[in-house]
């Protein structure tokens, strides 16, 4: 499993998390990109890479 994290003060909006995303894990809302479907991500780490304000993180959650 993975932990997302989005910084709505740095997001400007531009969407690239949202349309890079393999897993369709955000969608636009008031626009913003929110983590709707955070069960679905690989981690593959693309929505950080894309973000130009470096608005996201990612870290995987250790289970028990």
């Amino acid at each position: 499993m993975w932990q997302l994290e989005m910084d709505w003060e740095k997001c400007n909006g531009d969407e690239e998390c949202v349309e890079s995303c393999p897993a369709q894990v955000f969608d636009m809302v008031k626009g913003k990109p929110k983590p709707i479907n955070i069960n679905e991500c690989l981690g593959c780490e693309i929505c950080v890479e894309v973000c130009p304000e470096e608005a996201i993180t990612l870290s995987a959650i250790e289970m028990i």
